[in-house]
């Protein structure tokens, strides 16, 4: 199955991160995506034309977060958006953090 078809599951903490190897088979399917140097977080730079577009682009991706019930950590400048993926619960990557990823790609 997909990423972009999968939903995400809810995590409280209490499990581990994913490990190296799972990160990069999940990163092979989000190709645009950087993984960090320590497999702990996933991260998107997109370039915008103006200011309200990178907005228009944002609350999309606010929708989506909310319907996955995951949240980006987002910074805007002007018209460049970074989008920050990880589970803050465990303190790395989960499956959760390709989803929403995958599914931001399809914006």
């Amino acid at each position: 199955m997909n990423l972009k078809d999968k939903k995400c599951i809810p995590c409280e903490g209490g499990v581990e991160p994913l490990d190296a190897s799972a990160v990069q088979e999940f990163a092979a399917q989000i190709p645009a995506w950087t993984v960090t140097d320590d497999n702990k977080k996933i991260s998107r730079t997109w370039l915008f034309p103006d200011f309200l577009a990178a907005m228009k682009f944002i609350n999309t991706v606010a929708d989506i977060a909310e319907t996955e019930g995951h949240h980006p950590d987002v910074s805007v400048s002007y018209n460049r958006v970074i989008i920050e993926l990880y589970t803050h619960s465990i303190g790395g990557l989960s499956e959760n953090d390709f989803i929403v990823a995958s599914k931001i790609d399809e914006i």
